[in-house]
């Protein structure tokens, strides 16, 4: 098993007919905590789900979890999202049930069928987002903060090699974002490992870690300065 999750090479992104970004070369390890920067309009959304398969990749090479982007099939894409744990800035909890239900809706979802299991794995997803007294709680009853640490929960429920995380503070005041970072800091700490999408330089002060960037159709690593 390679320790390598993600490796783009000479990678090129469309959307539809449009070149987004070109000549992508990376490379995410195991237990990386990695940054994707860049403005409005750069390409951070379209270099996700390209690597969730909403984009399909056409150019270059690209291996996410032991599947060939190249040769993606439609097919497959629901168990390369098996694979991954994707968290969004809306949050995209089911309003109609409770938290607990939303937890049992994707296990089910994705092929579980032990209830006794499926309990103990949503019971032990909440208590890694420090949210396990919620479970009962309908997503209305939540702030901000806390829905997005169940969303957080929501992606681990699979035990994800990679978990991508589009703009997961984006929606929040700079107080919740940093208790949702480091939410997401326990969980890298504990072996996941995490490519996240941000627009909040803040963040990447106050957590440096390996960075990349958008800019000019390009993707490309920064070397950040750490604070004094």
């Amino acid at each position: 098993m390679s320790d390598t999750v993600l490796e783009l090479k000479n990678a090129s992104i469309f959307q539809g007919e449009s070149l987004v970004l070109s000549d992508i070369n990376l490379e995410v390890k195991k237990g990386d905590f990695v940054y994707l920067i860049g403005k409005t309009g750069s390409g951070k959304s379209s270099f996700m789900k390209t690597l969730y398969g909403d984009l399909k990749l056409t150019k270059g090479e690209g291996h996410i979890v032991d599947y060939d982007l190249l040769k993606l099939k439609e097919k497959e894409i629901p168990f390369l999202r098996r694979k991954l744990g994707i968290v969004f800035q809306d949050f995209k909890l089911l309003t109609d049930r409770t938290i607990n239900d939303n937890l049992l809706f994707v296990l089910k979802a994705t092929g579980w069928k032990d209830k006794a299991k499926m309990t103990e794995r949503v019971a032990s997803v909440l208590d890694k987002v420090d949210m396990k007294t919620k479970g009962f709680k309908f997503p209305h009853e939540l702030s901000g903060g806390e829905q997005q640490r169940i969303a957080i929960a929501r992606a681990l429920l699979n035990d994800p090699e990679l978990i991508l995380a589009d703009e997961p503070t984006g929606n929040l005041d700079p107080q919740t974002s940093i208790e949702v970072m480091e939410v997401l800091q326990e969980i890298n700490k504990n072996g996941n490992t995490i490519l996240m999408a941000t627009h909040d330089y803040a963040l990447l002060l106050k957590y440096p870690s390996k960075t990349l960037k958008c800019d000019d159709n390009k993707v490309f690593e920064v070397v950040q300065r750490k604070a004094n």
